[in-house]
């Protein structure tokens, strides 16, 4: 149950958590580019969107197999938040670019940086809470 409730959690924490913060970040000026975007990736031409929740469930597996080790109460959180926004961002930032043709770490741009740590850290702390709330509603030990 933990890989079905870690991606499901990842999967809806990018859809949320993750493109409310890029929202925010854009309308404050400080993203480099926007949230939800509709363009067909390639190779099988989904949206973006979509394609990167499918890689936030992804995550979101690593995430749920891993967060029973996770502090408790407040620092649990913070975790979540360290997680998402250190891991998905280094491989975003030094693996998925350079793949698609784009310079290691999107060429230092402060914006991108501080961007990808933000909703990536912002993800940690919704695939948290969603991770929780399934495993409650479900009965799923590690619940508190």
């Amino acid at each position: 149950m933990k890989v079905i409730f870690g991606f499901i959690a990842g999967f809806f924490a990018t859809l949320i958590f993750h493109q409310l913060a890029l929202a925010l970040l854009w309308s404050a000026g400080l993203a480099p580019f926007g949230p939800f975007l509709m363009e067909p990736t390639r190779p099988f031409g989904v949206p973006a969107v979509f394609s990167l929740a499918f890689w936030g469930g992804v995550w979101g597996i690593i995430f749920g197999l891993i967060e029973g080790s996770f502090p408790r109460a407040g620092r649990y959180w913070l975790t979540a938040f360290l997680f998402g926004a250190i891991l998905p961002s280094l491989v975003a930032l030094f693996i998925v670019l350079p793949l698609k043709g784009r310079p290691v770490a999107g060429g230092w741009h402060p914006p991108l940086l501080l961007t990808a740590f933000l909703i990536n850290g912002t993800w940690g702390v919704g695939a948290g809470i969603f991770l929780k709330a399934l495993s409650r509603w479900f009965g799923h030990p590690r619940a508190s």
